[in-house]
């Protein structure tokens, strides 16, 4: 059966220069937020042999087992991937990359992102006899790479943009063939992806800049909605232009949420998108309290804004394990993510004894995870608790590769707005206005972001859109 499109992951590459391998070790695992559940690296040597590694599991573990046979030292590209999937599909099968034989060369593939036509496209290939390995809408690409190389001329490049002039929606791709690396994005530019260079003329390219810090290398420039990049002979980067970019459609919820706050996306820096969001957010819905407490931890740079702006103390007053995955993308049952968040987060009853406690989160989704952590605050001895969310309601799913349920599971629609606080059992709440979070953006201006999942205005329509939209 196949697997409904939600892949929410992260891409980091490293093409020429030294340590190759231990570069794109390090750019990863700074990327492991936007995928726990399986990771995959596939290299090219000099001469051109190809290898793949990929397995279930986190960064570090899949890494560990890296064949000791691999002739590290002869590494002289690498694409690799971590992957947050959904329940339904086997994580090994659907690991990433993807590496295959397309007419006696060696491809492979690592996505971040939704196709949203994917349902078609794979209803057109299997009836022309397409196989598919995966159930993944990442490995229509290849076939259709495949079929397009025939009317290429052998050339896969050239097979590789027709493939991608098929796709809709969201895709931030890293590619190799043979010996040749190359890196895309969609002509939207849904998903975030950036390009840096080391000292050595390597250089990288990453779903996020942190890796770019924490690896060495320096910032050089987005890859542009639309445009293929690859690297060729004396690792020269050179540019193609597979599409038009008729307009932007920047995800802010990698503002809101999934982006680490050490990264720069869509030339912003998140650290002071998330403040100012906390800032406007104090402006826009103030609140008596004696102290304002983040939600760890996306919630900690909004609520850092908040504080500064009303003036009210921060208090660390939950206190994180780390050792806790991310319960926005556990795939799990809403039962299974009570209980992740009931383990992530413990309240501290000396800093909320008696306290009117204003929590600061960013977002809130099916509402379950916000209900168990106002419970526990007022089991811990709050006398109030009121809450303030860094974006709007969520109100429509997304098709762009962020895992929101449908419409009717969303808290935003299943409870009238004047019931959420009974819902909640909050004394008050609120949120930040579509206008005033696209206001803490810079280099962009709010033209160029995509916002449906708050106000259902989608820039690309999915082929299988729901009805109940």
């Amino acid at each position: 059966m196949h697997e409904k499109p939600k892949e929410y992951c992260g891409l980091c590459a490293v093409s020429g220069g030294a340590d190759v391998l231990d570069r794109v070790h390090q750019g990863l695992h700074t990327l492991q937020h936007r995928g726990q559940e399986a990771a995959g690296i596939m290299v090219s040597f000099q001469g051109g042999e190809c290898r793949l590694h990929k397995a279930s599991g986190l960064v570090a573990q899949v890494f560990a087992a890296i064949p000791g046979s691999w002739p590290v030292q002869d590494i002289r590209r690498a694409i690799s991937h971590v992957r947050y999937g959904t329940a339904g599909g086997s994580t090994a099968m659907n690991a990433q990359p993807l590496m295959v034989n397309i007419a006696g060369h060696t491809v492979g593939i690592a996505h971040n992102g939704t196709i949203c036509n994917a349902y078609s496209l794979r209803e057109e290939l299997l009836h022309e006899g397409a196989i598919f390995q995966t159930s993944t809408d990442t490995e229509l690409i290849l076939h259709l790479m495949a079929r397009a190389s025939k009317s290429c001329n052998g050339d896969l490049w050239k097979a590789l943009e027709e493939a991608l002039r098929r796709l809709k929606g969201a895709f931030s791709l890293l590619v190799m063939i043979d010996d040749l690396f190359a890196a895309a994005r969609d002509p939207f530019g849904f998903r975030p992806l950036a390009i840096g260079d080391f000292d050595d003329g390597g250089y990288m390219v990453a779903s996020e800049t942190i890796a770019f810090a924490v690896t060495g290398a320096s910032y050089v420039r987005e890859v542009e909605p639309g445009e293929l990049v690859i690297w060729g002979a004396g690792n020269r980067m050179v540019s193609r232009q597979f599409a038009p970019c008729v307009r932007r459609a920047h995800c802010i919820f990698e503002h809101v949420y999934f982006a680490r706050p050490g990264s720069r996306v869509f030339e912003d820096s998140v650290y002071e998108v998330r403040k100012e969001m906390g800032r406007v957010l104090a402006r826009e819905c103030p609140v008596d309290a004696d102290i304002i407490v983040p939600v760890p931890d996306s919630g900690m740079y909004a609520a850092l804004g908040f504080a500064e702006e009303s003036g009210i103390p921060i208090d660390m007053a939950l206190s994180r394990n780390h050792y806790v995955g991310r319960t926005f993308i556990d795939p799990g049952v809403n039962s299974s993510r009570q209980k992740l968040v009931s383990r992530k987060l413990q309240p501290i009853a000396e800093a909320l004894q008696g306290k009117r406690v204003c929590l600061v989160d960013d977002s809130i989704v099916r509402g379950s995870t916000s209900r168990t952590r106002v419970h526990t605050i007022r089991e811990a001895g709050a006398r109030e608790v009121h809450m303030r969310i860094s974006c709007p309601p969520h109100k429509f799913g997304c098709y762009f590769g962020i895992d929101f349920p449908e419409r009717e599971a969303l808290l935003a629609n299943k409870v009238p707005a004047g019931d959420l606080c009974r819902s909640l059992r909050l004394d008050s709440l609120g949120y930040l206005t579509k206008e005033g979070m696209l206001s803490c953006v810079k280099a962009r201006g709010p033209e160029d972001y995509c916002c449906a999942c708050f106000d259902g205005n989608y820039p690309v329509m999915p082929d299988q859109l729901d009805r109940r939209l």
